[in-house]
């Protein structure tokens, strides 16, 4: 038995990289075995900033084929495109006529984004955890996965859900965030999360000698300025990556010989490049055995949109109701 329903997702705006993998996606794979789980492709989340059309289609299906890959079963869990089932956007709308707009310029992401992008500032952007709490609460999810940066997102959720039904009766649960249980990956400059937008990743499908080289060049310690200085390991961004990645007994050895200059950077990092290849290259090697026969991630996207079609528009007949709109006719 489940022990709930669950609702994530993941952007399609280009490689997924290590902080998506670590910080997402094995734990979907984990959670799919005990909940009810609904894993959506957020492309209308991804057109808020500035795209490319043909790299958005490409993205989105290698999105898919990633997840399959990294053990997302679509016989598990439900995996769809979000733009696939139009009730998230009519709810969306809904929810934009009882949300504070002082609510929204708080956000931090959205002030993150703005000055990412300040060429590019949107309704989108202002308007996004709005949609967020619609993809969530258009299929009455009790349980959201997320990383520490999305708390505030998933509060913003659980008040629109509390007003929605204080003034239309009864309809949405408040959901709950279940955190990642890892420490954020931070980028290969060792200061800023891991993110494409600022060139600082290590993709998860990338070739092995493009990930040595982002490894090899990877911000350590800084403080540790030649091979024979003792480094401190809890401030180096590789060591959390090796936590993940590598044997408890590698760990403990290089926690201890860090500290005592046995051992240097470079070292570390092949270490740290084997055992997270090791890991890496089955998901490689299913990844491109579904870029060869792409109608089964295609045909998976569709059954999932499909399953998701019909609980999304039995949540909307209900709201519908509830706010005093006609039903659609069938």
């Amino acid at each position: 038995m489940t022990k709930g329903r669950i609702f994530s997702g993941i952007q399609p705006t280009g490689i997924i990289h290590l902080g998506n993998y670590v910080g997402a996606i094995q734990q979907w794979v984990k959670l799919m075995h005990d909940y009810d789980c609904i894993y959506c492709i957020v492309d209308y989340h991804a057109i808020t900033i500035e795209y490319d059309r043909q790299s958005l289609r490409d993205n989105i299906m290698e999105a898919g084929v990633t997840l399959i890959a990294c053990g997302i079963d679509p016989e598990r869990c439900t995996l769809f495109v979000q733009s696939q089932v139009p009730e998230h956007t009519e709810l969306a709308w809904i929810f934009n006529c009882i949300t504070p707009i002082g609510d929204l310029e708080r956000m931090t992401q959205f002030k993150e984004k703005s000055a990412q992008h300040r060429e590019h500032i949107n309704m989108g952007l202002l308007d996004y955890p709005v949609l967020q709490a619609a993809d969530i609460l258009i299929y009455k999810a009790g349980f959201v996965p997320v990383g520490e940066d999305q708390v505030q997102h998933i509060e913003l959720t659980r008040r629109t859900a509390r007003r929605f039904n204080n003034r239309f009766g009864e309809t949405f649960p408040e959901p709950q965030e279940i955190l990642t249980p890892t420490s954020r990956i931070m980028g290969t400059d060792g200061k800023t999360k891991m993110s494409k937008s600022l060139n600082n990743y290590i993709g998860i499908l990338e070739p092995p000698d493009v990930i040595w080289e982002k490894l090899r060049t990877s911000v350590t310690d800084e403080n540790r300025k030649r091979r024979n200085d003792p480094g401190n390991p809890d401030i180096c961004n590789l060591f959390t990556i090796h936590k993940v990645f590598s044997a408890p007994e590698d760990i403990a050895r290089i926690n201890r010989a860090c500290r005592s200059a046995e051992i240097g950077c470079i070292e570390c990092k092949k270490i740290l490049f084997n055992n997270l290849m090791a890991h890496l290259a089955p998901i490689q090697q299913s990844a491109a055995k579904l870029r060869d026969k792409p109608e089964l991630v295609i045909d998976a996207l569709d059954e999932g949109a499909r399953r998701c079609r019909e609980m999304a528009a039995q949540v909307m007949d209900e709201v519908r109701i509830k706010v005093g709109l006609l039903p659609c006719t069938k």
